[in-house]
Protein backbone atom coordinates (compact mmCIF):
# COMPACT_ATOMS: atom_id res chain seq x y z
CA UNK A 1 0.00 0.00 0.00
CA UNK A 2 1.00 3.61 -0.99
CA UNK A 3 0.39 6.82 0.27
CA UNK A 4 0.12 8.76 -2.67
CA UNK A 5 -1.43 11.92 -1.79
CA UNK A 6 -1.49 13.97 1.86
CA UNK A 7 -3.68 16.96 2.08
CA UNK A 8 -2.34 18.31 5.59
CA UNK A 9 -4.20 21.33 7.22
CA UNK A 10 -1.42 23.95 8.38
CA UNK A 11 -1.20 27.53 10.26
CA UNK A 12 1.09 28.72 7.81
CA UNK A 13 1.40 27.42 4.46
CA UNK A 14 4.84 29.46 3.07
CA UNK A 15 6.27 28.71 6.91
CA UNK A 16 5.19 25.34 6.46
CA UNK A 17 7.05 24.51 3.14
CA UNK A 18 10.08 26.67 4.00
CA UNK A 19 10.35 24.47 7.00
CA UNK A 20 10.44 21.11 4.92
CA UNK A 21 12.52 22.24 2.16
CA UNK A 22 15.32 23.86 4.89
CA UNK A 23 15.56 21.22 7.43
CA UNK A 24 14.33 18.39 5.85
CA UNK A 25 16.21 18.88 2.08
CA UNK A 26 12.95 17.97 0.47
CA UNK A 27 11.78 19.56 -2.95
CA UNK A 28 8.69 22.39 -2.33
CA UNK A 29 7.13 23.83 -5.26
CA UNK A 30 4.45 26.34 -3.92
CA UNK A 31 2.42 24.18 -1.22
CA UNK A 32 3.54 20.83 -2.48
CA UNK A 33 5.94 19.56 -0.69
CA UNK A 34 7.81 15.83 -2.43
CA UNK A 35 8.65 13.12 -0.42
CA UNK A 36 9.68 10.26 -2.71
CA UNK A 37 6.51 9.04 -3.89
CA UNK A 38 3.98 10.87 -1.90
CA UNK A 39 2.85 14.35 -2.31
CA UNK A 40 2.30 16.13 0.68
CA UNK A 41 -0.26 19.08 -0.04
CA UNK A 42 -0.02 21.85 2.71
CA UNK A 43 -3.21 23.99 2.96
CA UNK A 44 -4.38 26.56 5.53
CA UNK A 45 -6.13 25.22 8.37
CA UNK A 46 -8.80 27.18 8.90
CA UNK A 47 -10.72 26.20 12.04
CA UNK A 48 -8.97 23.01 11.66
CA UNK A 49 -7.10 22.30 15.06
CA UNK A 50 -3.35 21.48 14.53
CA UNK A 51 -0.95 19.13 16.60
CA UNK A 52 -1.23 15.98 17.79
CA UNK A 53 -0.60 14.49 13.98
CA UNK A 54 1.73 11.75 13.14
CA UNK A 55 3.92 11.55 10.14
CA UNK A 56 6.05 8.45 9.56
CA UNK A 57 9.06 8.34 6.82
CA UNK A 58 10.36 5.68 5.15
CA UNK A 59 14.51 5.75 4.59
CA UNK A 60 16.21 2.46 3.37
CA UNK A 61 17.35 0.91 6.53
CA UNK A 62 21.18 0.45 5.31
CA UNK A 63 21.03 4.36 5.92
CA UNK A 64 19.42 4.74 9.08
CA UNK A 65 22.54 5.56 11.06
CA UNK A 66 23.58 8.12 8.78
CA UNK A 67 20.07 9.65 8.30
CA UNK A 68 20.34 10.02 12.61
CA UNK A 69 23.17 11.69 12.20
CA UNK A 70 21.86 13.85 9.50
CA UNK A 71 18.72 14.52 11.28
CA UNK A 72 20.97 15.16 14.88
CA UNK A 73 21.66 18.24 13.10
CA UNK A 74 18.83 19.57 12.41
CA UNK A 75 16.45 18.58 15.61
CA UNK A 76 16.41 17.22 18.88
CA UNK A 77 15.26 13.85 19.17
CA UNK A 78 11.84 12.94 21.11
CA UNK A 79 12.20 10.45 24.01
CA UNK A 80 10.37 8.08 26.40
CA UNK A 81 9.87 8.52 29.84
CA UNK A 82 12.98 6.18 30.27
CA UNK A 83 14.97 8.73 28.15
CA UNK A 84 15.35 6.34 25.04
CA UNK A 85 15.35 8.50 22.07
CA UNK A 86 16.48 5.63 19.52
CA UNK A 87 13.80 2.09 19.03
CA UNK A 88 14.19 -1.15 17.49
CA UNK A 89 10.83 -3.37 16.67
CA UNK A 90 11.06 -6.62 16.10
CA UNK A 91 8.07 -9.28 15.01
CA UNK A 92 6.18 -7.92 12.14
CA UNK A 93 7.85 -4.90 12.60
CA UNK A 94 11.45 -5.80 11.89
CA UNK A 95 12.35 -1.79 12.11
CA UNK A 96 14.27 0.84 13.71
CA UNK A 97 12.50 4.41 14.68
CA UNK A 98 13.59 7.87 15.79
CA UNK A 99 11.14 10.42 16.65
CA UNK A 100 11.04 14.50 16.77
CA UNK A 101 8.93 17.78 16.30
CA UNK A 102 8.15 19.45 13.39
CA UNK A 103 6.31 22.84 12.46
CA UNK A 104 2.58 23.25 13.87
CA UNK A 105 3.33 20.45 16.78
CA UNK A 106 3.45 17.17 14.47
CA UNK A 107 4.69 14.17 15.30
CA UNK A 108 7.05 13.10 12.85
CA UNK A 109 9.31 9.98 12.81
CA UNK A 110 11.63 8.19 10.43
CA UNK A 111 11.94 4.59 10.15
CA UNK A 112 14.25 2.14 8.69
CA UNK A 113 12.30 -1.04 7.71
CA UNK A 114 14.68 -3.77 7.31
CA UNK A 115 12.30 -6.13 4.84
CA UNK A 116 12.53 -3.11 2.35
CA UNK A 117 15.31 -2.58 -0.80
CA UNK A 118 18.57 -1.27 0.52
CA UNK A 119 20.09 1.94 -0.89
CA UNK A 120 22.86 2.20 -3.01
CA UNK A 121 24.10 5.37 -1.25
CA UNK A 122 27.04 6.08 1.33
CA UNK A 123 28.46 8.58 2.39
CA UNK A 124 26.39 11.74 4.44
CA UNK A 125 22.34 11.24 4.20
CA UNK A 126 19.96 13.63 2.26
CA UNK A 127 16.47 14.08 2.90
CA UNK A 128 16.32 13.62 -0.72
CA UNK A 129 16.58 9.74 0.48
CA UNK A 130 13.44 9.86 2.24
CA UNK A 131 10.99 7.29 0.13
CA UNK A 132 7.97 8.17 1.39
CA UNK A 133 5.37 9.27 3.92
CA UNK A 134 4.40 5.61 5.48
CA UNK A 135 2.43 6.33 8.21
CA UNK A 136 -0.15 8.76 8.92
CA UNK A 137 -1.60 8.44 12.50
CA UNK A 138 -5.78 8.28 12.21
CA UNK A 139 -8.22 8.76 15.90
CA UNK A 140 -11.14 6.74 16.79
CA UNK A 141 -13.38 6.14 19.51
CA UNK A 142 -13.69 2.39 18.57
CA UNK A 143 -9.89 0.83 16.54
CA UNK A 144 -12.21 -2.40 15.96
CA UNK A 145 -14.68 -1.34 14.22
CA UNK A 146 -12.76 1.18 12.21
CA UNK A 147 -10.62 -1.90 11.45
CA UNK A 148 -13.13 -4.04 10.07
CA UNK A 149 -14.58 -1.14 8.26
CA UNK A 150 -10.50 -0.05 6.34
CA UNK A 151 -10.96 -4.13 5.74
CA UNK A 152 -14.14 -3.67 4.05
CA UNK A 153 -13.80 -0.52 2.46
CA UNK A 154 -9.97 -0.89 1.20
CA UNK A 155 -8.80 -4.26 1.52
CA UNK A 156 -6.33 -3.59 4.13
CA UNK A 157 -4.92 -5.72 6.56
CA UNK A 158 -3.06 -5.24 10.21
CA UNK A 159 0.71 -5.75 9.89
CA UNK A 160 0.16 -6.95 13.24
CA UNK A 161 -2.45 -8.16 15.48
CA UNK A 162 -4.26 -5.37 16.37
CA UNK A 163 -5.59 -4.04 20.40
CA UNK A 164 -8.46 -2.05 21.50
CA UNK A 165 -5.85 0.97 21.10
CA UNK A 166 -3.72 0.34 18.33
CA UNK A 167 -4.16 -1.05 14.77
CA UNK A 168 -1.24 -0.75 12.04
CA UNK A 169 -3.07 -1.35 8.60
CA UNK A 170 -1.00 -1.75 5.91
CA UNK A 171 2.35 -3.05 4.89
CA UNK A 172 5.84 -1.39 5.01
CA UNK A 173 5.38 1.01 2.21
CA UNK A 174 2.42 2.55 3.85
CA UNK A 175 0.34 2.33 6.87
CA UNK A 176 -2.54 3.73 8.18
CA UNK A 177 -2.01 3.94 12.39
CA UNK A 178 -5.46 3.86 14.01
CA UNK A 179 -5.01 4.64 17.66
CA UNK A 180 -7.64 5.17 20.19
CA UNK A 181 -8.44 9.12 20.64
CA UNK A 182 -7.47 8.84 24.12
CA UNK A 183 -4.58 7.42 23.75
CA UNK A 184 -1.26 9.86 23.92
CA UNK A 185 0.95 9.62 20.90
CA UNK A 186 4.57 7.42 21.76
CA UNK A 187 6.97 8.05 22.60
CA UNK A 188 7.05 11.34 24.63
CA UNK A 189 3.38 10.12 25.80
CA UNK A 190 2.47 13.68 26.24
CA UNK A 191 0.15 14.60 22.88
CA UNK A 192 -3.13 13.11 22.10
CA UNK A 193 -3.84 12.39 18.08
CA UNK A 194 -5.49 14.97 16.26
CA UNK A 195 -5.89 14.28 12.50
CA UNK A 196 -8.84 16.56 11.46
CA UNK A 197 -8.57 17.94 7.99
CA UNK A 198 -6.44 15.37 6.95
CA UNK A 199 -7.03 13.58 3.65
CA UNK A 200 -5.27 10.85 2.47
CA UNK A 201 -5.24 9.06 -1.29
CA UNK A 202 -3.77 5.55 -1.30
CA UNK A 203 -2.62 3.34 -4.54
CA UNK A 204 -2.12 -0.28 -4.27
CA UNK A 205 -5.25 -1.03 -2.55
CA UNK A 206 -8.90 -1.83 -3.59
CA UNK A 207 -10.72 0.88 -4.58
CA UNK A 208 -12.90 2.45 -1.81
CA UNK A 209 -13.46 5.00 1.26
CA UNK A 210 -13.19 5.49 5.06
CA UNK A 211 -13.40 8.47 7.31
CA UNK A 212 -14.57 9.37 10.70
CA UNK A 213 -16.89 12.18 10.51
CA UNK A 214 -16.44 13.14 14.08
CA UNK A 215 -12.63 13.22 14.09
CA UNK A 216 -12.61 14.57 10.61
CA UNK A 217 -10.08 12.60 8.25
CA UNK A 218 -10.74 10.71 5.27
CA UNK A 219 -9.23 7.94 3.24
CA UNK A 220 -9.70 7.34 -0.30
CA UNK A 221 -8.38 4.79 -3.00
CA UNK A 222 -9.36 4.73 -6.72
CA UNK A 223 -9.01 1.74 -9.42
CA UNK A 224 -6.06 2.00 -10.66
Amino acid sequence: MRINVLQLPVSDVVAVAAWFADVMQLPVQGDAVQIGWTTLKLRAAGDDPVGGVHLAFNVPANRFEAATAWLLARSPLQRNPAGQAHFTFGDRWESESIYYDGPDGLILELIGRRRLPASARSGAFHGSELTCVSEVGLPTVDVGVLTARAEASLGVQPLTPPTPHFAALGDDEGLLIVVDATRHWFPEQKVLPNARGIDVTLGGVAAGALNDPDQGWSVSAVAG
